[in-house]
């Protein structure tokens, strides 16, 4: 429950424009032919997308019928049990990451700017609080001042970085990470990877090499490979994600910056388009801003449903 007040809270002093907007919808009045309108336009503003948006109208509608609704606050519940239901839908929506395995190897991939160091930094020092041995491999060897920023993170969660030089083959980063953690007797692996999309050939075989790398010392390969995608690009985040998932399948999403979108419709996009879990959502700068996704509290604060209701 506490965690669960945790991400409903932060959700909701995120401020994010649009749960507010869609939330309004819901007053005490009738349901009319322009109440219709207006979500349409909200849900289509959000980025949820004109298909799914479509198809959630279409639902609403039966629902109000089958149910002879006739006011929008009365809707909001149905609205809210059919976003629930679709986001529940993806396997793994809101689940934890799977790092039982030791080591565990958890990968970032995405583009540039899209927050992969820092939510490296984040979940190092979230699994170091839960008492799990972590080290955080510097494989952006593209930019220096990934590999710099990885290190002022490594020492303010007290968690070793592995890295090497600028320019050097991020394949061999990961595998000197390997060594280290099976030396430290470590539990967590987390990888840091460039994401510069001008050179998509050179990238892509650079992260299967990782793949392959890792295949060699874990047969099983990498436990997570997590896109981080900036909740602020929209559907962008769909072009990303179908070009990384070339070079290795995608096993979660983080959406960073959440606090920063006026499109949070992006939620249910992912679910709809991508057939992925959320993991996790960025609703801040502090440490514990980095946020496991929970769907029904995602609904809730959308729908301004209180949790006692």
């Amino acid at each position: 429950m506490s965690f669960f007040k945790s991400f409903a809270e932060k959700l909701k002093n995120a401020g994010n424009k649009w749960t507010q907007s869609v939330s309004n919808l819901f007053s005490d009045d009738p349901v009319d032919e322009g109440f219709w309108d207006e979500l349409e336009e909200q849900l289509i503003l959000g980025d949820v997308g004109i298909e799914t948006t479509e198809e959630l109208i279409t639902e609403l509608r039966r629902v109000m019928i089958d149910k002879r609704i006739s006011n929008k606050r009365e809707l909001k519940a149905a609205f809210a049990d059919l976003l629930i239901a679709r986001l529940e839908s993806v396997p793994g929506m809101g689940r934890p990451l799977d790092v039982e395995r030791k080591p565990s190897v958890v990968i970032m991939i995405g583009v540039n700017g899209s927050g992969k160091t820092t939510t490296c930094g984040k979940l190092a020092s979230q699994f170091k609080a839960e008492g799990k041995k972590v080290i955080m491999a510097a494989a952006d060897t593209f930019r220096a001042a990934a590999i710099e920023q990885l290190k002022a993170w490594g020492e303010r969660a007290g968690v070793r970085v592995i890295a090497q030089k600028q320019d050097s083959d991020p394949a061999a980063v990961v595998y000197d990470s390997l060594l280290a953690a099976k030396a430290a007797d470590a539990d967590v692996i987390l990888v840091d990877t460039a994401g510069r999309l001008h050179t998509k050939s050179n990238l892509m075989e650079e992260l299967s090499k990782v793949t392959r790398v890792i295949k060699r010392e874990i047969p099983e390969g990498p436990s997570e490979v997590l896109i981080v995608l900036d909740a602020v690009t929209g559907q962008n985040g769909f072009m990303q994600a179908e070009t990384f998932g070339k070079a290795m399948p995608i096993t979660g999403v983080v959406l960073t910056k959440f606090d920063n979108t006026s499109k949070g419709g992006i939620v249910i996009a992912i679910a709809e388009r991508l057939k992925t879990p959320i993991r996790y959502v960025g609703l801040g700068e502090g440490i514990d801003d980095l946020q496991l996704f929970e769907p029904r509290a995602f609904v809730e604060t959308l729908l301004d449903i209180k949790h006692d209701e």
